[in-house]
């Protein structure tokens, strides 16, 4: 897996590697001093979402961006049994994995979307590594699942969607990749011309392919499945670490969930506020974003 040479042109200052991590190879960019800070993407993006924020958040902290596995250039493996290579339990162990090789026993966590689904697992089964927790423009997964709505549906199709056994959504997103990505990131944008073209061009590349777009599958039916059964397991438990909430005001999330209330019943210290924009605040408002990451951290 060789790195495109545009990724150091869109991430000025950092370092790529690829850790494995019991078999898993995680695509993983690295920059700057100071106290460890992981940064997860969601879907479909990859790493390169960070690009506006990482260079400045590398001035004060060691930045560990990733491609979570499924995602980019890290390893899609197969499914498993009942989605469980893709359970977020999974998917936290792999991150874990990588700090741990590169000496961070124990960091800060700043999520997007599945990466945040992902943290939220992190933060109870590792719970000793993680020191803050910024999740963004989430509410809990069985919160949402349980509280679905005709809204809801209407607006996320895509938790109802890629959630069909297979191959039924690979199958219809096989006939044009670019259509569905290119629609799917517009619809959640709200602040136009967000999305940098050279980073748009590597979410197209890693979305064309086929693997990717099954492990993406495979990710969305593990949250329908195997991590409500790790998350009802768990229902009583609290994260520790003190954690941010963020979101954006002109979405969904913000539109029909109570963010911090719903951390409150899964979280001991919450705080938090909306931006003003879609999804992405790391792309739409780094601005905003950066000013209340740096204030929280």
């Amino acid at each position: 897996m060789n790195m495109p040479q545009s990724h150091a042109d869109i991430i000025p200052g950092f370092e790529w590697t690829t850790i494995d991590v019991e078999g898993i190879r995680i695509r993983t960019a690295v920059g700057g001093r100071g106290p460890a800070l992981l940064l997860l993407h969601g879907h479909p993006q990859t790493h390169l979402t960070w690009h506006k924020i990482a260079p400045a958040l590398a001035e004060r902290f060691t930045v560990v961006a990733t491609d979570l596995r499924g995602y980019g250039d890290s390893d899609k493996p197969d499914g498993g049994v009942g989605h469980v290579n893709y359970s977020k339990r999974a998917m936290a162990k792999d991150q874990i994995g990588v700090m741990r090789q590169l000496g961070h026993e124990r960091f800060s966590a700043i999520a997007h979307d599945r990466g945040a689904r992902v943290a939220h697992r992190m933060a109870l089964d590792h719970e000793d590594a993680i020191e803050k927790l910024v999740l963004i423009d989430i509410a809990p997964t069985l919160t949402m699942y349980e509280r679905t709505d005709m809204e809801f549906a209407r607006r996320y199709f895509w938790w109802f969607f890629l959630i069909q056994a297979y191959p039924l959504p690979e199958r219809l997103i096989e006939a044009d990749p670019n259509f569905f990505l290119e629609k799917h990131i517009a619809g959640q944008i709200k602040i136009p011309n967000s999305v940098d073209s050279r980073v748009m061009q590597e979410y197209r590349r890693c979305y064309s392919n086929p693997a990717t777009r099954h492990a993406i599958c495979e990710d969305y039916r593990a949250a329908a499945s195997i991590d409500l059964v790790h998350d009802r397991d768990d229902f009583d438990r609290r994260i520790q670490a003190p954690l941010m909430a963020l979101w954006g005001k002109r979405g969904t999330v913000g539109a029909l969930y109570d963010v911090l209330g719903t951390w409150r019943e899964k979280a001991t210290n919450v705080s938090g506020h909306p931006i003003d924009c879609g999804h992405s605040p790391q792309e739409e408002d780094p601005a905003a974003l950066l000013d209340a990451l740096l204030a929280f951290l």
